[in-house]
C-alpha cells in the first residue's frame, strides 16, 4: 500500500498519524503487554486508515529471527513421521512460520547436533524426534536454544516435551482384542529399548493382567527395526513357523502390521475370522490396507499443535522450566479387528 505520490507509508507515518513514538508504533505491532489499551486502538487505527503493512523480512531483521524452525526426524519412508511431517507444516505456516524438514536417518551425531544448536543461526528453534539417542542420554545432554522434544517420556527432560501416553494407548489396543473374545494375543515390537517400545509392552502386560490372561513369552516377538514393514513382516513368519497359537496380533506400530497383514494374507489366514491384526500411529494408509487396519490415534494434531506452540513460545523468550504435555489417545476400530465394513472414500 502505498502513501501521497506512490510513496509506501512507514511506521514513522503511522507514528506521526497516532500522535506516538515509532518505538510505541513497533511495540503494537509486535503485540507486547505494556501499551495501554487506549494508544494501541489509535495505534492500530492509523494502521488501517494508512494502509500500512509490515515488512516481515525487515521485522525479522529488527528481532534477529529467521522466522523458519527445524523439524528434526529419523526417517520420511515411515508413515508416521511422514503424517507427522506434514502436520507440523501445516501448523508453522498457520504461524506465518516456514519449517524444514532434517531427517536425522536416526544416526545419534546428527540428534545432538540439532541439541547443540549447531545450526541455530539457521533457523530459530527445532523439534527433534529422537530415534538414536537413549533415554538416559537424552536426560542428561545440554540443549542449547529453543528446543521442543517428542518422545520417548524422560523422568528429568532436558527441554519441553511432548509425548504420547504409549502404556495407556497399548493397554486400549489390546483390551478391544481381548473384549472380543481373542486370548492369544502376539505382541510385535518389543525392544528393550528403555522408551516407547518397553512401555507399549507394559500395555499390553497391562491389559492382559486385567483380563486375567497370562502372558506367554512366545507370543512376544523382538522387532528392533520399526522402520520397516519387512520387520513386522519377519516378526509374524517367526510366530508362525514356532507353531505357537494365536488369535490376534498388536503391532506397535503400523508400519510392522502392513506387514503382518501381507504375510497372514500369504499364508491363508483371514483377517480378522482367523486373526485380528491391530497397529499403532492411525496413519493414512491405515484406511486402505487390506483389510482397513484398526489404529492407535495417538494424538497427532494435537502434538504437532502443542509442539510448535511450545517452540514459539520459547523463541519469544519464555525462561520457565521444562513443560511436558501428553497427547490423548483413541483407537479407530476398523475391519482388520472386526469393526463395520465401510466405504473408502
Amino acid at each position: 500500500m502505498s502513501g501521497e505520490e506512490g510513496r509506501a507509508v512507514t511506521m514513522a507515518d503511522v507514528a506521526a498519524a497516532a500522535g506516538v513514538s515509532v518505538k510505541t508504533v513497533s511495540n503494537v505491532l509486535a503485540d507486547h503487554p505494556q501499551v495501554r489499551a487506549a494508544t494501541r486502538d489509535r495505534v492500530l487505527a492509523a494502521v488501517t486508515a494508512l494502509g500500512y503493512r509490515v515488512n516481515p523480512f525487515a521485522s525479522r531483521l529488527r528481532s534477529g529471527r529467521t522466522g523458519v524452525i527445524a523439524f528434526a526426524l529419523p526417517h520420511l519412508y515411515q508413515p508416521y513421521f511422514g503424517d507427522m511431517a506434514e502436520r507440523v507444516i501445516a501448523e508453522g505456516e498457520r504461524r506465518g512460520l516456514t519449517v524444514v524438514i532434517e531427517p536425522t536417518d536416526a544416526l545419534a551425531e546428527r540428534e545432538r547436533a540439532v541439541l547443540s544448536g549447531a545450526r541455530r543461526q539457521q533457523v530459530d528453534g527445532a523439534i527433534l524426534s529422537p530415534a538414536a539417542l537413549g533415554v538416559a542420554e537424552l536426560q542428561g545432554l545440554r540443549v542449547e536454544g529453543p528446543v521442543v522434544l517428542l518422545g520417548p517420556r524422560l523422568a528429568a527432560p532436558p527441554a519441553d516435551q511432548v509425548v504420547m501416553d504409549d502404556q495407556g494407548a497399548a493397554r486400549s489396543a489390546v483390551e478391544h482384542l481381548l473384549a472380543s473374545g481373542r486370548r492369544r494375543v502376539a505382541a510385535i515390537g518389543t525392544a528393550d529399548d528403555g522408551g516407547s517400545a518397553d512401555r507399549r509392552e507394559a500395555g499390553y502386560r497391562d491389559a492382559l493382567a486385567a483380563y486375567g490372561v497370562p502372558v506367554d513369552e512366545a507370543l512376544l516377538l523382538r522387532a528392533p527395526d520399526w522402520d520397516r514393514r519387512s520387520s513386522g513382516a519377519a516378526a509374524v513368519v517367526r510366530l508362525l513357523d514356532s507353531g505357537a497359537p494365536f488369535d490376534a496380533v498388536f503391532c506397535f506400530n503400523d508400519a510392522m502390521a502392513f506387514g503382518v497383514l501381507r504375510v497372514l494374507a500369504s499364508r491363508g489366514l483371514r483377517v480378522p475370522e482367523d486373526v485380528a491384526v491391530v497397529g499403532f500411529d492411525n496413519t493414512e494408509q491405515c484406511r486402505f490396507s487390506t483389510p482397513p487396519l484398526t489404529s492407535v490415534e495417538p494424538g497427532q494434531e494435537q502434538i504437532a499443535r502443542t509442539a510448535v506452540d511450545l517452540l514459539v513460545r520459547r523463541i519469544e523468550g519464555r525462561t520457565d522450566g521444562p513443560e511436558v504435555v501428553v497427547a490423548d489417545h483413541h483407537l479407530v476400530v476398523r475391519e482388520s479387528s472386526g469393526g463395520p465394513r465401510t466405504p473408502v472414500a
